[in-house]
């Protein structure tokens, strides 16, 4: 299990400079003093761009969210602070040549496959939101010590924003893999794939996790079970009472993701062996594999990675708007893909990375390209392409800051098949009841077990 050492956090980051397993200095004391001045503290770049286009990082705001009145912990649905906005550029089938080299290739195939539908609007870009200093202090920390280990398969240091001045494609990965995000998640969501004659499946799970890696009261360290999931289904109707819990460890080297799955007919728990990778994902119909919720999680081993670089592209940001209630699903989906005056695009800067299959190993993309937003180090739109080289999906994330952690949290995600014109709106909350339980701390490892997935299914 997970090593914990209580104390406040400038103690702990004192007792920990002793730490001899994490010895190892990632970058020099001369690059980590630009954290916080000419990075931010997880490590973007302070000034915006030259065009003026990208603004310089404000950071003006912490644990708040103007307009917002949210109640901590009630789940409440986001409001838009930017809803009185208008697009800078509405970029269309007609125009999308002219601001191609911000559009990811995805992108471009959407305007060609839905030339009379698809349109992006693009706001003008904010940066306003800002890391408690808790995440800072480990940041900087992790920039002297944190290290890649086993060849990439795991990562030695405090467990989340562990490269901010990243060296490497897998340092980049591991940003991803572990930003600071919920600690605690309690919530109902819902998956539904639109056909590309417009009818929809449908399919709902109640989800609960503990993320013990973000914890805020503890200094976690990457030693043992990052998190844990237990999830139960409750559409498709034939689907009902099945459950299933995960643990997602640090180091794939050293510990497999486990998987259990609770069968409601034979009311039996089964660890499910191999579970990850391009498994298809619980309630999706197909249309998903496991390993691309968040665009891409679990083991790394299967592909070769290379760190592209820094570019600047219209992605999904600030996605508040696509997650309130006042939206009806039948508004929101509509054939081909979401209703494109719901999204918020925004010119910014990622971190591109991209993983090519390793020639003895299976998957069925045999390429993805994904798009880190560098203020949060979440992958938010993706390029998979198939086993022979022809583009086949383009998915994004909307991200959004919630107050209840002070980070960036994973709203709804929409995946697109560029072959059948089908696509997937994947953990939505616009018609439930809440968005989500976020770090009411009601959560204990104890509440993630075999035993407890089979005693809810008693």
């Amino acid at each position: 299990m997970m090593k914990y050492r209580r104390a406040s956090i400038a103690i702990a980051l004192t007792s920990i400079l002793a730490l001899p397993a994490v010895s190892f200095a990632a970058v020099s004391a001369e690059e980590a003093e630009k954290l916080g001045k000419e990075l931010t503290c997880v490590g973007a770049e302070q000034a915006g761009n030259a065009a003026g286009t990208i603004p310089p990082y404000t950071g003006k705001y912490l644990g708040e969210v103007p307009g917002w009145n949210h109640v901590p912990h009630s789940g409440s649905h986001p409001v838009d602070p930017y809803a009185d906005e208008q697009p800078r550029i509405v970029v269309t089938a007609a125009n999308y040549k002219e601001h191609a080299e911000f559009l990811s290739e995805g992108q471009k195939a959407m305007f060609v496959k839905h030339p009379e539908t698809y349109r992006m609007e693009v706001y003008p870009s904010h940066r306003d939101f800002r890391y408690p200093d808790m995440v800072c202090e480990r940041a900087k920390w992790n920039a002297l010590n944190a290290k890649v280990v086993d060849d990439g398969y795991g990562v030695e240091g405090i467990a989340h924003n562990l490269f901010p001045i990243p060296q490497s494609a897998m340092e980049v990965l591991w940003n991803h893999q572990l930003p600071y995000r919920d600690w605690t998640e309690d919530g109902v969501r819902d998956v539904i794939t639109v056909s590309a004659n417009g009818t929809k499946g449908y399919g709902r799970a109640h989800g609960v996790c503990l993320s013990m890696s973000n914890n805020p009261n503890e200094t976690p360290y990457t030693d043992g079970v990052q998190s844990t999931c237990r999830t139960e289904t409750i559409l498709p109707t034939r689907d009902r009472g099945g459950a299933s819990l995960i643990k997602e460890p640090f180091n794939f080297a050293k510990n497999s993701r486990l998987a259990w799955s609770y069968n409601a007919g034979t009311r039996r728990v089964r660890l499910a062996p191999g579970y990850g990778y391009d498994q298809s994902l619980s309630g999706s119909n197909g249309s998903l594999t496991i390993d691309e919720d968040r665009l891409f999680n679990g083991a790394p081993d299967r592909y070769n990675w290379r760190l592209v670089g820094k570019q600047e592209k219209f992605i999904p940001a600030n996605g508040f708007r696509t997650e309130s209630a006042d939206i009806k699903y039948d508004d929101l989906l509509t054939t081909g893909h979401a209703d494109p005056k719901y999204i918020r695009y925004e010119q910014r800067r990622v971190w591109v990375l991209e993983a090519t299959l390793k020639e003895s190993s299976r998957h069925v993309y045999g390429k993805r390209v994904m798009y880190l937003d560098e203020d949060t180090w979440h992958i938010v739109m993706a390029d998979n392409y198939d086993t022979r080289g022809n583009l086949w999906k383009y998915a994004f994330i909307n991200m959004y800051y919630h107050p209840d952690m002070s980070a960036w949290k994973a709203g709804s995600s929409y995946f697109h098949d560029l072959n059948t014109g089908d696509y997937v709106g994947y953990t939505l909350v616009n018609e439930r009841r809440h968005a989500g339980i976020i770090n009411k701390g009601d959560l204990t490892e104890s509440d993630f077990t075999p035993d407890r997935l089979r005693a809810l299914g008693r």
